[in-house]
């Protein structure tokens, strides 16, 4: 795969990329890219995490060498309390690494850190001291407001916060950061204060958000808002069902989830979408492109009840590689949510 095409895959479905330059300079230059997504051990892991998921499949194929940071220090900062930190740790470790092999990718360039394996190192926490004297309250709390709970009364912990993620780029040897558009601030920050340090800026690769199935980002915390990786299929239609899908307005959860994660999927494996109708409303509907299943939406040809049912069987066929590990998965869960 030549560089440019390599760099179309690294672009695809991001919402913004900085350090565009930068990055096709060092697709030139570099034989093997390394590149790191964290994701703290917070609420339980939702749908909205294939997106990720399947970002880190086209890196992998884009030939970066891939290490997913499972990160349980940040997880406490951002408020999950510490007795249960191991455990939802334990069940994110479980979880995440059978959401990538659903993707059907090839994982040997695939690596998995835990944060407090190196964070609570000497020459990482000097560093991390380092940049709290190059940052102001200022600064650190407005990177951090978009991702941590940080309430009327912040703690100090919340300013660590993107502080740590910025060192995390140095020592986790990554040429470039994968992250949600939230966590923008954060890493323009970590542009800025590195290079303070003496160690080089990195490209930021940003992944869109999928809002939740009732509005604003699908949330972990909240139940209504998203589909938990263990939901039964019973529970998936009926979420489904329920969810904000107006017709002839593609601006919800469940038109973004299938422009980004459903058929991305379909077309990297050549299917079809297909939208089940029995005969009396026109028969089945067959699209192989986003772009058409959006005009029929918008035009009514499509009935929301019509999309969501077909959405409904997308998912719970996603879940079924996953679902198979059902018993381990759900006793790991209890014993860190319950």
């Amino acid at each position: 795969m030549n560089v440019d095409k390599r760099f179309e895959l690294v672009k695809r479905n991001t919402d913004e990329i900085i350090g565009e330059a930068e990055l096709k300079k060092l697709l030139k230059e570099k034989k093997k890219l390394i590149v790191y997504w964290g994701t703290a051990p917070t609420g339980k892991p939702h749908v909205g995490y294939f997106l990720p998921a399947l970002k880190i499949a086209d890196l992998l194929k884009a030939g970066f060498y891939v290490k997913i940071l499972l990160a349980d220090l940040h997880a406490a900062l951002d408020n999950t309390p510490w007795p249960v930190l191991e455990k939802r740790y334990d069940y994110y470790s479980k979880v995440i690494p059978l959401m990538i092999k659903s993707m059907g990718v090839d994982t040997k360039e695939l690596e998995f850190a835990k944060g407090s394996d190196f964070q609570l190192k000497p020459e990482y926490m000097f560093d991390v001291l380092r940049l709290s004297s190059f940052t102001s309250v200022h600064d650190a709390n407005k990177a951090a407001s978009e991702v941590v709970k940080m309430g009327k009364n912040p703690k100090v912990s919340g300013l660590l916060y993107p502080l740590m993620q910025a060192a995390d780029e140095e020592y986790l040897e990554a040429d470039a950061q994968l992250g949600g558009t939230d966590q923008r601030k954060i890493m323009v920050l970590a542009r800025e204060k590195l290079p303070k340090l003496r160690y080089r800026a990195r490209v930021e690769i940003l992944n869109p958000l999928i809002p939740g199935l009732i509005g604003e980002k699908m949330s972990a915390s909240d139940e209504r808002s998203k589909i938990d990786l263990l939901d039964s299929e019973k529970s998936v239609k009926r979420k489904i069902n329920s969810a904000d899908c107006v017709a002839g307005n593609p601006n919800n959860g469940l038109m973004a989830f299938l422009r980004y994660v459903i058929m991305t999927l379909k077309q990297d494996n050549k299917q079809k979408f297909v939208v089940e109708r029995s005969d009396k409303y026109g028969g089945n509907l067959e699209y192989d492109d986003y772009k058409a299943i959006e005009k029929d939406f918008v035009a009514k040809k499509l009935h929301p009840l019509d999309l969501k049912n077909a959405v409904a069987r997308e998912i719970v066929e996603m879940l079924k590689p996953i679902q198979k590990k059902f018993k381990d998965l759900e006793k790991l869960a209890k014993k860190a949510y319950d």
